[in-house]
C-alpha cells in the first residue's frame, strides 16, 4: 500500500472529555485505503517540532472522505495541544495510512477491549467486523464514545473509580458481565495488554490480537525507535525485535513478548 502525504482540511473538532478531542478531517488517501488498527502521522507545522505525532484511526466515513481521530492532549507544550486548537477550515499535513491493522475477516464472536486512548480504534474495528462484537472499555473516570460504540456491539464499562460500570479493570468487567468469545482484540497501555494475554492463556483463547502503544519517531520503520520484543528473530533487525510502526501496531499476542 502506498503511503501518501496530503494536506487535509479540518471538518470539525470538539472536546468530548477532559483533554480528549474528537477531530474529523477530510482525507482522500486514508479513507480510500485505511482500515481498523492503522494510524496516521500528523505534522504540527511548527519547525521546532519536525517529527509527526501518530494517532490511531477511530472511524472512516468513505462517503464523505472523512477520517475521525480521537486523541488525548498530553501537555501544554506538545503537538497534541497544537492540534486541539484547530477549527473547521484549518489545514493539517498528514501521512497515512500507516502500519498493519486488525484482521476483520474472522467471523467468530469477539471481545474488543480498549483501555484509555486505546478505545477509539475499537469503533472502526467493530464497524468493519462481520461477527458479533462485545466491546469492553476501561476508563480512569469520565467516559467517551459510548453512544457510538453501542451502535456496533454490546458494551461493558470498567472505571478505576467506579463512577460507571464495573469498578476495576477491563478483565473485571468481562468477568462481571459473563462475557465469552473465541477471539480477543485489544488496544491500550502495556500492563493491560499483558493482562489480556494472560487471560487468553487461562481461557485457552488462541486468536488474540494486540495493538501496541509505543512512542514513535519516524512512523515508517526507518529509525527503530518503537521496537518491541518478539518471540522470533525479525528479518529486518536480525534480533528478537519488531517495529511497532511497521510490522505492527497490531500483532498476534503470541508473537510478541512483554
Amino acid at each position: 500500500m502506498k503511503r501518501k502525504k496530503e494536506i487535509a482540511k479540518v471538518l470539525s473538532q470538539k472536546e468530548i472529555a477532559k483533554d480528549i478531542f474528537d477531530l474529523w478531517i477530510e482525507s482522500q488517501s486514508v479513507t480510500a485505503d485505511g482500515k481498523a488498527g492503522q494510524f496516521v502521522s500528523l505534522y504540527t507545522g511548527d519547525e521546532s517540532r519536525l517529527l509527526p505525532r501518530p494517532i490511531s484511526i477511530c472511524e472512516i466515513d468513505s462517503d464523505r472522505n472523512a477520517l475521525r481521530l480521537v486523541y488525548r492532549v498530553t501537555g501544554e507544550h506538545t503537538g497534541t495541544k497544537i492540534f486541539s486548537k484547530m477549527t473547521e477550515g484549518d489545514e493539517i499535513e498528514i501521512l497515512g495510512p500507516l502500519g498493519n491493522g486488525f484482521d476483520t475477516s474472522i467471523p467468530e464472536d469477539a471481545i474488543l477491549i480498549g483501555g484509555g486512548i486505546g478505545i477509539p480504534p475499537m469503533l472502526e474495528l467493530a464497524k468493519e467486523r462481520s461477527g458479533k462484537s462485545y466491546i469492553v472499555t476501561g476508563f480512569k473516570d469520565s467516559t467517551f464514545l459510548m453512544e457510538d460504540l453501542q451502535r456496533w456491539g454490546e458494551v461493558a464499562i470498567a472505571t478505576e473509580d467506579g463512577s460507571a460500570g464495573t469498578k476495576g479493570t477491563v478483565l473485571d468487567a468481562i468477568r462481571d458481565n459473563g462475557i465469552k468469545a473465541d477471539v480477543l482484540y485489544a488496544c491500550g497501555p502495556t500492563p493491560m495488554l499483558k493482562a489480556v494475554k494472560e487471560y487468553a492463556k487461562e481461557e485457552g483463547i488462541e486468536k488474540v490480537y494486540l495493538s501496541l502503544e509505543e512512542k514513535m519517531a519516524c512512523g515508517v520503520g526507518a529509525c527503530l525507535a518503537c521496537v518491541c520484543k518478539s518471540k522470533e528473530v525479525d528479518s529486518h533487525t536480525h534480533v528478537k525485535n519488531k517495529r511497532v510502526c511497521k510490522e505492527g501496531p497490531v500483532f498476534s499476542a503470541w508473537e510478541v513478548e512483554f
